[in-house]
């Protein structure tokens, strides 16, 4: 196994985020590793039946984006995480961790995986599409929905 050094730890507020952050800190602490965390917010979606945009999508963008970072505060120091460098991100969510983990040097991606099957499995998944577009390793730590 490689001597991690950095780790992207990929949270996303919900209730099983405790068993991912729970293996990642543990990685962490065997290897001497540092952590950083990341909670992308996807676009807002609001049709307005092919209308332009509105100053009120924008608006509603910085809320999320904001109350976000306010709750990733909050979840680092929960978990006495919060000295780790944060990131809140928007966009698409596979795309803005693989950019972040590029850009920082992260050898491991930690995330959560739900082991989707039928139609969810054919679509793809957040974890199985940072699998195989990663620059490092991933660890997909099993979650239940």
């Amino acid at each position: 196994m490689s001597n991690y050094t950095h780790l992207l730890l990929a949270v996303d507020f919900s209730a099983t985020n405790r068993h991912v952050i729970r293996k990642g800190l543990a990685l962490a602490e065997a290897f001497g590793a540092r952590v950083s965390l990341i909670h992308v917010v996807e676009f807002a979606q609001v049709d307005l039946s092919n209308e332009l945009v509105m100053p009120q999508e924008l608006e509603l963008d910085q809320e999320l984006l904001a109350l976000a970072e306010s709750r990733l505060q909050a979840l680092a120091e929960e978990h006495g995480m919060s000295e780790y460098a944060r990131h809140v991100r928007q966009g698409s969510t596979k795309r803005e961790i693989l950019h972040l983990a590029g850009e920082q040097g992260v050898d491991l991606i930690v995330l959560g995986s739900h082991g989707r099957s039928g139609l969810q499995l054919l679509l793809g998944s957040t974890a199985n599409a940072v699998l195989h577009g990663a620059p490092c390793d991933v660890l997909a730590v099993r979650v239940k929905s």
